[in-house]
């Protein structure tokens, strides 16, 4: 099993979600913080608004939206928030939560994905 899950925003928290980080930009609308059990909100892992505006979830772009945001986490503050998520996973299950409709083609599958290659 996995260490890293992925579950909208939208969803009710999972029994087994352990640490739920969001991990948008911005807060998903009509959710109450208090839903979404969260153990931390950290911006610093979302794409750039520019990135995220021009990827729209387009199943075409989402080979070159993968690299571009791999090669944000890796300048600041992102690669710090992404260190500090790593240390996390290491001490158990953590849950990458997110607010698009899209569940194949958003940023927490393609951060899970760089997570587990490390």
């Amino acid at each position: 099993m996995s260490r890293v899950g992925i579950r909208r925003a939208y969803e009710a928290p999972g029994a087994r979600d352990g640490k739920r980080i969001l991990i948008d930009r911005v807060w998903p609308r009509g959710v109450k913080r208090e839903d979404l059990a969260l153990h931390a909100w950290t911006q610093d892992l979302a794409p750039s608004t520019e990135l995220r505006k021009w990827f729209g979830h387009a199943p075409q772009r989402w080979e070159e939206f993968r690299e571009r945001y791999h090669a944000e986490l890796e300048q600041e503050p992102a690669a710090s928030a992404l260190a500090e998520l790593r240390a996390l996973v290491k001490r158990g299950r953590v849950t990458l939560v997110y607010g698009a409709k899209e569940e194949r083609f958003n940023n927490a599958v393609a951060l899970r994905e760089l997570l587990e290659a490390s």
